[in-house]
């Protein structure tokens, strides 16, 4: 795979370009779905297949506070798209000066003169170009002059519901991780390295790994989590609290996982950690021994969710 932070002169590196223009936060179902008509459109004009995304999230730049969080990390798009087939990708850096191109300068100097571009494919209710003007209808308008094919890939819809990264964000930040797989296409999951906590759940019998994670990330809502824990090549279940310890009066929001049947150290260790289920939502506990045989039940919870898949 290669990646590139600039489109100028990429047409020399590269033929027939098949592009798919788009954020992809989440690469989830929809996305695919868009992804295997770059892969199409490319077999049949023996092109290259690319996708074209920004990093940071233009709304970053163009309206901070209302950015949203991300559901991957560009780490982890990556690897999902390039899993999906593509073969370029360019993460270009979103800024002012590029927020004032028009769409039809975006067409003629980034997607014809530089790329050479022989598809473009993008979803249905896809803008670009200055205040977002640019849309599906006029890449089709302008695709005959500059000589490229289009492709516009119609909304997918799973239980009634537009599969989108909107819709997304809301059911993984209420929680519901379960449902939001169905969308995605893949559990969602949260990467990090793990760091040194306060060490009480080595002394109540239950060791916890304390996740580092990125703020600009989108977290599951708190409360605590059936998970898969992917560390050095190899899967282990696990148990997941998202929260503030309520029963220790902690008031600084964390992850922490207790990884079933592990003995090793994983200090330093980078983790993805996979959420399969929530079990049920934070609460303080009277004592620690309350606590201690919430946890033993929340373990038998996570084995039988595993059995019953």
């Amino acid at each position: 795979m290669y990646i590139y932070h600039h489109w100028q002169g990429l047409k020399r590196k590269h033929k027939k370009i098949v592009i798919g223009l788009g954020n992809f936060d989440g690469v989830h179902i929809g996305h695919q779905k868009l992804i295997s008509e770059i892969m199409l459109l490319s077999k049949e004009m023996g092109g290259t297949p690319a996708v074209f995304t920004f990093h940071p999230h233009p709304l970053a730049v163009l309206a901070p506070d209302s950015c949203p969080p991300l559901i991957l990390s560009q780490e982890a798009k990556q690897r999902l798209l390039e899993k999906l087939g593509v073969e370029v990708i360019l993460f270009i850096p979103f800024d002012l000066e590029f927020a004032r191109f028009s769409p039809e300068d975006f067409i003629r100097i980034v997607l014809s003169e530089d790329l050479g571009v022989s598809g473009v494919v993008v979803g249905y209710n896809f803008t670009f170009g200055y205040r977002g003007r640019g849309t599906p209808e006029l890449l089709e308008e302008q695709s005959a002059r500059y000589n490229y094919r289009v492709r516009v890939v119609s909304p997918v819809v799973v239980d009634g519901q537009v599969v989108s990264s909107s819709l997304l964000r809301e059911l993984i930040g209420k929680g519901k991780v379960t449902e939001a797989a169905k969308f995605l296409g893949y559990y969602p999951f949260i990467e990090g390295q793990v760091v040194t906590g306060a060490r009480r759940g080595g002394v109540l019998g239950f060791p916890t790994a304390n996740l580092d994670i990125n703020k600009k990330m989108l977290v599951p809502a708190n409360g605590v989590y059936a998970v898969q824990v992917h560390v050095d090549g190899e899967t282990y279940l696990g148990v997941a609290n998202i929260g503030v310890k309520p029963t220790f009066q902690e008031q600084i929001r964390n992850i922490e996982v207790h990884l079933l049947d592990f003995y090793q150290d994983l200090y330093g260790k980078n983790i993805r950690v996979k959420f399969t289920r929530r079990l049920r939502e934070e609460r303080k506990f009277n004592t620690a021994s309350d606590l201690v045989k919430q946890i033993e039940q929340d373990i038998i919870q996570t084995r039988l969710v595993v059995d019953s898949r």
